[in-house]
């Protein structure tokens, strides 16, 4: 069966400040071990503790990595920051930053600024091969590289590794199946979530933002939504992908789940049957 991990941020827990309720700790961890999940992306700086594997080793869980947004098109790197809280082995899951709170919104950027930002993914690239660190840049709606010609950027100018967001890149405008059958040996990390296309369409038109398209449900259960997962794998499969899914539905909360602390209320019941689809395949 395939590796299957969750994501805080499918609880609700984000590194946005204002974006919703936060769930606790205890609750998130205990619902990833009821619906079967064996590890756990770490989440926003703070939900977990420094040296969070006897937490997770009592939930039977382990810790895979994380995301981890980082200014890539600035100079003034700061590698030991990116690399804080991870270890060997781990995933460190890159997004280029826009240096603002938030992904309602982004800057343009220039040739000059595409330099920087694709050298620094190399530099971070090696610096985690280094450390025995697997860094993949996550194409991520509201940073530097949400398009598909970004993305066809970074593939084309870094030697870094891509998270397979399916849902982020579809959002803008990257067909996951095509990219997963086209560039599947650059793959190495993913991100399963499904979407509501009529949703993800008029956040690329600027009709809606990002965050209220979340609010509103542009997110679905894997199997509910526009994407076509069996594709996915099967393309997957043909490049040989090992690594984790990881089920990450963006959540906004705006107050605590009716039944808080009673397993099977809230929004553990869309991670059940995300992770009931994917066992599906």
């Amino acid at each position: 069966m395939r590796n299957i991990a969750g994501a805080p941020i499918s609880w609700g827990v984000c590194e946005v400040p204002g974006w919703g309720y936060q769930l606790p700790v205890e609750r998130v961890l205990g619902e990833m071990a009821a619906v079967g999940l064996t590890a756990t992306e770490l989440g926003p700086a703070g939900f977990l503790p420094p040296h969070p594997g006897p937490l997770l080793s009592g939930y039977g869980l382990t810790a895979l990595g994380g995301f981890v947004p980082v200014v890539l098109h600035e100079d003034g790197l700061h590698l030991a920051r990116a690399f804080e809280g991870f270890a060997a082995g781990d995933v460190l899951v890159l997004a280029a930053a826009t240096g603002v709170d938030g992904y309602d919104e982004r800057p343009s950027l220039d040739a000059s600024g595409w330099r920087r930002l694709l050298a620094n993914l190399d530099q971070l690239n090696a610096e985690a091969t280094r450390r025995g660190i697997s860094a993949v840049l996550h194409p991520h709606v509201g940073t530097m590289v949400e398009t598909g010609p970004e993305v066809e950027r970074v593939l084309a100018g870094s030697g870094v590794a891509l998270c397979l967001d399916t849902g982020h890149l579809l959002i803008g405008g990257t067909d996951p199946v095509e990219l997963a059958r086209q560039a599947g040996d650059r793959i190495a990390h993913v991100h399963a979530k499904d979407v509501d296309n009529a949703l993800a369409v008029r956040v690329r038109a600027g009709d809606l933002t990002y965050t209220d398209a979340v609010r509103e449900g542009m997110y679905r259960p894997l199997g509910d939504g526009d994407i076509d997962f069996g594709a996915v794998a099967a393309a997957l499969d043909k490049h040989d992908y090992q690594g984790w899914w990881v089920l990450e539905q963006d959540t906004v909360l705006d107050a605590p789940p009716v039944g808080e602390g009673l397993v099977g209320e809230g929004p553990v019941a869309d991670v059940r049957r995300s992770a009931e689809h994917l066992r599906s395949l």
